[in-house]
């Protein structure tokens, strides 16, 4: 297992640019290590290496992902994202706790997180919707990228109109939250939920537009009429100018 984990690693820094790499420093806020390898490539090179891995359980493809969480550069954890998706198929519903427990202890990034939270994550709630309870968990967890998780696993199944009750209730959870990656997380959410449910969306920004942040407010309404977005944003610019 080691040597398929070192075959990635090698193929990953064959194909690294150092210009590319300064680039992607510069590009995240937190401390992200970075090897300079286009995302393209990145995704290649996990597809082409998953056939390494034929004929492995989940548990040991799983365990593969882990050593590449481990390792900790950006694109490595992608390639684990990529991985824990390929075996999608596999999933048993208590798989959301070996998600949890990635994203709790290694996620250091917003790219890491979504990539693992929109795909495997929202993959595994589609099979086993009881499991959108946790969410709520992340959602009250004081790890950022949990109760960033809590939201953006929710973007793909809420582009299918699924969740509707969930969205709000995780939306009110982290209404308050003072981070803005976990705003901009939770106003992702609604806005792909708006699409399906557009007027339950836009009756919960109208309920809590005084004390929603205008960082997660913006991105709900961004794909509502212009004269809802009036609507919506009228008291945040009347609480803008009063400050």
């Amino acid at each position: 297992m080691e040597q398929l984990v070192r075959g990635v690693r090698r193929e990953l820094r064959e194909n690294a640019d150092e210009e590319k790499r300064r680039g992607e420093q510069a590009y995240f806020k937190e401390g992200v290590t970075c090897l300079g390898v286009g995302m393209a490539i990145v995704h290649r090179i996990a597809r082409e290496r998953f056939a390494d891995l034929k004929g492995m359980t989940k548990g040991e493809v799983f365990g593969l992902c882990k050593e590449l969480w481990r390792a900790g550069s950006l694109e490595e954890t992608i390639v684990a994202c990529d991985w824990s998706y390929f075996v999608r198929r596999q999933y048993a519903a208590g798989d959301i706790r070996v998600f949890a427990g990635w994203v709790g202890k290694y996620v250091n990034n917003w790219a890491s997180c979504d990539t693992l939270c929109n795909h495997s994550v929202g993959e595994l709630l589609e099979m086993y919707p009881e499991r959108v309870v946790d969410l709520k968990v992340w959602a009250r967890s004081k790890n950022r990228w949990l109760r960033r998780g809590a939201a953006v696993s929710l973007i793909i199944p809420a582009k299918k109109g699924k969740f509707p009750a969930d969205v709000l209730q995780i939306a009110d959870i982290l209404l308050a939250d003072p981070d803005d990656l976990v705003q901009k997380g939770y106003g992702w959410m609604l806005k792909v939920a708006s699409q399906a449910h557009r007027e339950e969306i836009f009756a919960f920004v109208m309920r809590n537009r005084s004390v929603m942040p205008r960082t997660a407010l913006r991105y709900a309404i961004e794909k509502m009429p212009g004269g809802l977005k009036r609507r919506a944003m009228a008291r945040q610019e009347m609480k803008e100018v009063k400050g």
